[in-house]
């Protein structure tokens, strides 16, 4: 297809002159006896079977749709990437310039609008001309050039192997071309024709059709073509590699001078046209339309879990092959949830808060954002750059998304699959106790203990409805800093994010519950590759984060249920997708259903406000608009989180070691810098920070609605348990707001220096 035309057979020498004569003029007689029939007819044997010969060749050619680039679109129109195996911009004859068809018609086939699709005068010429001079002159019309492109194109579409390209046809390959060729000339006007091939044929490997070809090399529409431009273009169609402007310049202007010759031997120019664009370079200016996620104006790992979503959905077709053939032949536009404001700021926050220049490549980053009540996807954005990992700071796999569409391992979605959640998972605890019927005032003793061996907590959903602790030595929750180990509200507790207060309130309920109200609302293995789609592990250590790794979309998922009052919804990243021929493909409704009573999250909001305003997030700037949110570490101080929400939006920024997860963040270069005491309020929480600033009115939402006085009421405290190892401070901090005596009470703010952050770090068993 991209092959420089050739002789059928070798021409270079004097005996093969004559041979290449004596097989053309056979040709010539075939193709004079199948257009001469009747008269034929009454001739000899020879010319009889010559008859039959051509009676017996194919005389419909099947035009198939021409291959078109698909795009990819925000919600608001703007362009995230273009998708192609082919790119093509199809243009009608009017909107391509009259230079084009001047020069080409001049090169190609002159006597184009007089010949009925096979010129025996321009055949019997071109053999005189190669016979008797050292060049070689081709014969085939623009018709049959048309035909033989969508002969090629059909069989690269079918994969038949079919078509037999130029430097190896047959004498009937070419008398194939030929009764097709006149046959579309029956069917279709000369314009037609030339319109059809000015759209199919190649001008690079992966440019086909005029218009695509003057983008790509001037940056023009096809339209504007001047002369010189017309020529170099209606050259390169001989030989897009052999004419190449940008492999072989020399070689390619002195085609185009050649074509401006001929355009000024058939009149298409004046001399003076010609002297003057003779007189120019090529004039390129090469603009490339790159293909797919690697080019995308904005979102690469929107892009690419887009891409995954459609190429996992058997409504684009029947099998992968089939899904590919139309996401990237097909000419789709697909209309996205993507916000492009919310977008930018995303990413700009992401640049600055952990730019891959100046972080360690182990150090990941990613912000997703979810619009509670549609499932809505409205930001994806992360600090690696969306290529191969050929340097540092590349990667193609997406923070933000599971490894697998519901753990289906034959639906991958390109994610990393998750990481630890770290304290971000202790609102579900909170959520069980008030379904439990319990209240946030609570005094609840937090005293540091070891859970012995063999130590039971009540659990559902296990068989015998019973956990039994595993570890030898017990389990040891312990707060951050091995300090505010007392009685606390549970409210209170989930604001500062103590451990043992966490733990021991999930001590009092059912094990299983946190978990199960997790798994409503979104929560899930994200690294599942068996179909086993599951919550986390069920364990006292998972209650503060050391389970299972779950994706940052998973956990904005579960967040904007709770920002949409316990109503759930499937992540949702399209809109519409329309085919260029007109079929519209089903795109996911928003999917939601009520998971959790509307007062249980009222009542999780109630507490996760609290970390706003007297927790870790009480010295973030975001605005004057609702906002709840918690902060997670887990142990290894490798991975760390901070969930923003309110009505209107919800985001998980994470920032972690992606690489190796054994590997603290203080032992690693971030943004520039090194934190020797890295949590999720460090460094997570004010990139989210930075990520709101820059969108004032954007997704603001309401006020949380209070959840009923039942939930808020303080109970009798609960009994005072004998710890296996008491050090508590016996500090009471039963009323919101009140100080508790000591340093961990508030955020730190977003300049604070490594090592002087006032921050109560929230802790999993993990440290998180």
């Amino acid at each position: 297809m991209a092959a420089r035309k050739t002789p059928i057979i070798d021409t270079a020498t004097t005996l093969g002159k004559m041979i290449a004569f004596l097989g053309i003029s056979a040709l010539s007689g075939v193709l004079a006896a199948g257009l001469l029939v009747p008269v034929a007819a009454a001739a000899g044997t020879g010319a009889s079977a010559s008859i039959q010969f051509f009676e017996e060749l194919p005389a419909e050619l099947e035009r198939g749709a021409l291959a078109q680039p698909s795009r990819i679109l925000a919600s608001d129109g703007s362009l995230i990437a273009t998708l192609y195996e082919e790119n093509r911009q199809p243009v009608t004859l009017d909107q391509v310039s009259p230079n084009m068809v001047n020069a080409l018609l001049a090169i190609e086939d002159a006597r184009f609008y007089e010949h009925g699709g096979v010129d025996l005068q321009g055949i019997m010429s071109a053999v005189v001309s190669n016979v008797s001079s050292d060049t070689t002159r081709g014969a085939s019309t623009i018709t049959q050039q048309y035909v033989n492109n969508v002969l090629i194109d059909a069989s690269l579409q079918s994969g038949d192997g079919s078509v037999t390209f130029s430097g190896g046809k047959t004498l009937g390959d070419k008398l194939r071309e030929a009764k097709l060729a006149i046959a579309v000339e029956k069917e279709l006007s000369k314009d037609e024709i030339l319109e059809g091939y000015l759209n199919i044929v190649p001008f690079t490997g992966t440019t086909y059709g005029v218009q695509a070809a003057a983008r790509y090399f001037f940056n023009v529409e096809a339209v504007d073509l001047n002369i010189q431009q017309s020529a170099l273009l209606a050259g390169v169609v001989n030989g897009p590699t052999f004419y190449s402007p940008e492999l072989n310049p020399e070689r390619a202007l002195e085609r185009r001078n050649l074509v401006l010759g001929a355009m000024l031997s058939n009149s298409h120019i004046t001399q003076e046209e010609y002297d003057a664009a003779v007189a120019t370079d090529l004039g390129l200016a090469i603009t490339p339309t790159l293909s797919g996620c690697v080019g995308a104006e904005q979102a690469p790992y929107f892009c690419d879990y887009v891409t995954h979503l459609i190429l996992n959905d058997p409504a684009y077709g029947e099998t992968l092959e089939a899904r590919e053939d139309t996401l990237y032949r097909a000419g789709l536009t697909i209309t996205t949830t993507l916000d492009p404001a919310a977008q930018t700021a995303a990413q700009t926050a992401i640049n600055e808060t952990a730019g891959r220049e100046t972080t360690d490549p182990s150090v990941g980053h990613s912000m997703v954002s979810m619009e509670p009540g549609t499932g809505d996807i409205l930001v994806m954005a992360q600090n690696t750059r969306y290529m191969p990992g050929t340097e540092p700071g590349d990667s193609v796999l997406n923070f933000n998304v599971d490894q697998y569409s519901g753990g289906d391992p034959n639906q991958p979605l390109g994610g990393v699959g998750g990481f630890q959640p770290g304290s971000t998972f202790k609102p579900f605890t909170v959520a069980a106790w008030l379904e439990d019927g319990r209240a946030l005032n609570t005094t609840i003793d937090g005293r540091k203990r070891i859970y012995p061996q063999f130590d039971e907590w009540e659990a559902s959903c296990y068989p015998d409805g019973t956990y039994v602790l595993p570890d030898e030595d017990g389990y040891e929750p312990q707060n951050y800093g091995d300090i505010n180990y007392g009685s606390y509200t549970v409210l209170e507790g989930l604001a500062q994010s103590y451990n043992t207060i966490t733990m021991e309130t999930a001590r009092q309920i059912d094990l299983c519950m946190p978990f199960q109200i997790a798994a409503d609302l979104g929560i899930h293995d994200g690294k599942s590759a068996d179909g086993d789609y599951t919550p986390l592990t069920v364990s006292p250590s998972a209650l503060i984060g050391g389970g299972t790794e779950v994706s940052p979309l998973s956990m904005a998922t579960a967040y904007a249920a709770l920002g949409a009052e316990g109503m759930t919804c499937e992540p949702r990243a399209l809109t519409e997708v329309v085919a260029v021929d007109g079929t519209s493909f089903p795109v996911p409704e928003a999917a939601c259903e009520q998971a959790i009573p509307e007062e249980l999250a009222r009542g999780v909001n109630y507490a996760t406000e609290a970390v706003m305003e007297r927790g870790s997030g009480q010295l973030l700037e975001f605005g004057d608009i609702p906002m709840a949110g918690k902060t997670g570490t887990n142990d290894a101080r490798s991975q760390t989180w901070f969930m923003g929400y309110n009505s209107g939006m919800a985001t998980a920024t994470w920032l972690g070691n992606w690489k190796a997860n054994s590997v603290s963040l203080g032992e690693l270069q971030i943004g520039g810098q090194i934190y020797p005491e890295i949590d999720g309020s460090f460094i997570a929480a004010p990139s989210w920070e930075r990520f709101m600033q820059q969108i004032p009115g954007l997704h603001s939402g309401e006020p949380f609605t209070d959840p009923p006085q039942r939930m808020l009421n303080a109970q009798r405290p609960t009994p005072q348990t004998e710890p296996g190892n008491g050090n508590g401070s016996g500090n009471q901090a039963g009323r919101p707001g009140g100080n508790q005596g000591d340093p961990g009470n508030s955020g730190p703010p977003a300049d604070a220096p490594p090592g002087n952050s006032p921050e109560n770090p929230d802790n999993n068993e993990d440290e998180g």
